[in-house]
């Protein structure tokens, strides 16, 4: 029998990525929008979704949109990496969550997946990869975003508790095609543009959307009710990532590694100049200071258990740069 399927985030480009997917099954697919969303993204499956006009942050409004739903992937959220939006992060993050958690439970949601972050897992302060047990660590650098996405994961526990099956999935740093927003693509923009001379000390695990979305699926058929899945790839330090980057996309290398220190002065010496935009937007303190860490993780969890493949990241930068390239997005 068919299922219902309702997804939120479905704009965004792991959302997306997954709603193209999800239509290409017998399942009946409905997208959780607002009037103003823009549906860029999915205008090639836009006759194969039913739209349904709601708002995580307004509880009333999901009843309607939740009618019928069996399943529901949850992949709305903002991702900011600052401090000028604590109050929007905590309400799409924390309360958009909790409105979306209580209303399945109302509607009588036969499953729910809640798409997390791995900044609410921790940091691998050693460079030794984390896994799921991890306890939460990030608050010592004091990541809003970070904080709101653990907090979101407290949402799910209470509403296990009251009977609704949630399965977490934590993406890590998601490159690939279809990014339209610069997300993690920004850097492959800004090197490739040569707005970035410098690397940070810190590393990332890369993963490729199209990894990350079918692994979401399988979270949904076969996940174990509770549980958190860590969807990551490769490891790298943001110098590893830059030569790939530099490799690809024939851009020159960033030779310069610049400490969380140094970075500061730097920043502080470059804002008393009001024309700076050809220094990377993704210099900023909150972001630059994650990047001096290392978020390294170990995702044989969701290998074991939900058969999760593994590309090593140089694929998903090459899809993500010839992307852009052919749509002429990277000037």
């Amino acid at each position: 029998m068919n299922k219902k399927i309702l997804v939120t985030g479905a704009t965004g480009f792991l959302g997306s990525s997954l709603v193209k997917k999800l239509t290409a099954t017998e399942d009946e697919v409905s997208i959780l929008v607002r009037k103003s969303s823009d549906l860029t993204s999915l205008s090639d499956v836009l006759h194969k979704v039913k739209l349904v006009y709601g708002d995580i942050t307004d509880l009333d409004s999901l009843g309607p949109a939740l009618q019928g739903i069996n399943l529901v992937y949850h992949s709305a959220g903002l991702t900011y990496m600052g401090d000028k939006k604590n109050a929007l992060l905590y309400k799409i993050n924390v309360e958009g969550t909790r409105n979306m958690l209580q209303a399945s439970v109302a509607a009588g949601v036969t499953r729910f997946v809640h798409v997390s972050s791995i900044t609410a897992v921790g940091i691998a302060f050693d460079k030794k990869p984390v896994d799921e047990s991890v306890s939460w660590n990030f608050h010592s650098i004091s990541l809003e975003y970070a904080r709101t996405k653990h907090l979101s994961e407290v949402e799910v526990a209470e509403a296990i508790k009251k009977g609704l099956d949630c399965v977490i999935v934590n993406p890590a740093f998601v490159f690939g095609a279809g990014d339209i927003n610069f997300n993690a693509g920004r850097i492959i923009k800004d090197i490739y543009n040569r707005r970035l001379p410098f690397y940070p000390l810190g590393g990332i695990c890369v993963v490729d959307v199209e990894i990350v979305a079918d692994t979401i699926m399988a979270a949904m058929e076969k996940g174990k009710t509770g549980e958190r899945y860590i969807l990551g790839g490769e490891n790298v330090s943001y110098k590893m990532l830059a030569d790939t980057i530099s490799r690809i996309t024939g851009a020159p290398r960033v030779l310069f590694p610049l400490p969380f220190w140094m970075a500061k002065i730097l920043r502080s010496a470059l804002d008393l100049y009001k024309n700076n935009n050809r220094i990377s937007k993704l210099f900023n303190m909150s972001m630059f200071r994650v990047a001096s860490h290392y978020l390294y993780f170990d995702s044989s969890k969701a290998t074991r258990e939900l058969n999760m493949r593994y590309e090593p990241h140089e694929h998903s930068i090459r899809n993500a740069y010839e992307w852009y390239r052919d749509r002429n997005m990277l000037n």
